[in-house]
């Protein structure tokens, strides 16, 4: 069990002695929202931080622009800091994250006119969209027995938490995302206008393209992320280890700004007023304040012929102490990039997760004021439908659901020694799956 930060009066200071500058980068999306709060709420400025956001056209330039230093921090995909860290399609960059800006928020959006061809297929999809996968499958079959071209799903990133919950809807089904279908990247400002030319036939990527697509009457959604796995961290804050080592003070004083902007996004009262702030054009831009709205409220429009559906944990900015980088996750990820063969299968799983995923440097920043955080750097994860207490706290935390839609658990992979995880099939580490799942 970690231990208590120091509550010394040192430990609590938070302003720096003189306004620092950063530069921190974040994409379009819904989920970026707690960097942006923090900067025109002026919980940044509290802090003693000057930020200058940064948008960036896609998460291969993100990538790249901290690996050299031309942003400070980023809003990144969960699995980018571990990626990096690996050297995994790109340049070896050791990079940690010491905050999880939101869970869950992505979906799986297809095209109208692939809906068609599933409710054709099976017109009881329109009254239980959880056969969809399923049902895509029995498309998918019927084309290869054609001699058709396969689908086309477009994701946002290779190493995004998108590409890994893709693969996992599709394999639930016995649908292979090697074989069955090409899996294509695309930036995710660009997946709704692609998605009306007919260049695929589906993406999975984050609020508001997702909604987007609905209201514009070219998409469909079949299944959220949160429906996946309930409460799984999705985007987090990412920056280089050596930039981190030479500037503590900054980067706790970032954390501590993020942290009261993700508590105020949390407020229900503040949701619509970040909206506003969210649709400025230097942000996501008024043409999506619509789908921004739904998704900020907790509703899910699946398609445009049905009633939308509340979820009000469609987006999670602080509750659950959500903002902790739980290592327990971090170790899905790996032996989900393992099972598709995107990172070395040898790999020590939990020490990857151990230097990433920096709990200890969040507790600091946390502790500094005076908020609630775990003790431990790992939980169970998919045994609870429901809200839970975490004891193992500095003070009690009430905690989300975390179930996979396929009945599937995570146990810590601290659990296996490294060399029964050196052995192991990387789909069995510390995972349970149902037989269908490959």
């Amino acid at each position: 069990m970690a231990r208590r930060p120091a509550k010394t009066k040192a430990a609590r200071a938070a302003t720096l002695a003189a306004p620092t500058a950063m530069r921190i980068g974040f994409i379009a999306l819904t989920d970026c929202a707690p960097l942006i709060v923090a900067k025109e709420k002026g919980f940044f400025a509290r802090h003693g931080l000057d930020v200058t956001l940064v948008r960036e056209p896609s998460w291969a330039n993100m990538r790249d622009k901290v690996a050299l230093g031309a942003l400070d921090a980023a809003h990144m995909l969960a699995p980018m800091p571990l990626a990096a860290t690996l050297g995994a399609g790109g340049w070896k960059k050791p990079q940690i994250t010491s905050f999880v800006l939101n869970l869950n928020g992505n979906a799986v959006t297809i095209s109208a006119k692939l809906w068609d061809r599933l409710v054709e297929a099976e017109p009881a999809l329109l009254y239980a969209r959880q056969e969809s996968a399923n049902v895509l499958r029995r498309v998918i079959a019927a084309d290869r027995k054609a001699g058709r071209p396969k689908l086309t799903f477009a994701t946002v990133f290779n190493y995004s938490s998108h590409q890994i919950q893709l693969r996992y809807w599709l394999a639930s089904a016995g649908i292979d995302p090697d074989r069955d279908v090409n899996l294509v990247v695309v930036p995710p400002p660009q997946m709704t206008d692609r998605l009306a030319a007919g260049e695929i036939d589906g993406f999975c990527v984050g609020d508001p393209w997702n909604s987007l697509a609905v209201l514009r009457g070219v998409g469909r959604i079949l299944i959220s992320g949160y429906e996946i796995w309930n409460n799984r961290i999705e985007k987090v804050i990412g920056v280089n280890r050596d930039w981190v080592e030479r500037n503590p003070l900054v980067h706790k004083a970032m954390l501590m700004g993020l942290i009261e902007a993700a508590e105020w996004l949390d407020r229900p009262e503040n949701r619509l007023e970040g909206v506003e702030i969210m649709a400025k054009p230097d942000y996501i831009g008024p043409e999506a304040a619509e789908a921004i709205r739904l998704g900020m409220l907790g509703v899910v429009r699946y398609g445009l012929d049905v009633s939308p559906e509340a979820m009000p944990d469609f987006f999670v900015f602080n509750r659950y102490s959500a903002n902790f980088p739980w290592r327990s996750q971090a170790e899905w990820y790996l032996t989900e990039m393992q099972r598709w063969k995107l990172i070395d299968p040898t790999i020590d799983v939990a020490a990857i997760a151990d230097c990433v995923y920096r709990t200890d440097l969040y507790r600091e920043a946390a502790a500094a004021l005076d908020r609630p955080f775990p003790l431990i750097d790992r939980k169970p994860e998919g045994l609870h439908a429901g809200p839970w207490t975490l004891a193992q706290a500095s003070a009690p935390i009430t905690m989300g659901a975390d179930l996979f839609f396929d009945g599937s658990y995570v146990s810590s992979a601290r659990a296996m020694s490294t060399a029964a995880r050196m052995n192991a099939e990387p789909s069995a580490i510390a995972i349970r799956r149902p037989s269908a799942n490959r």
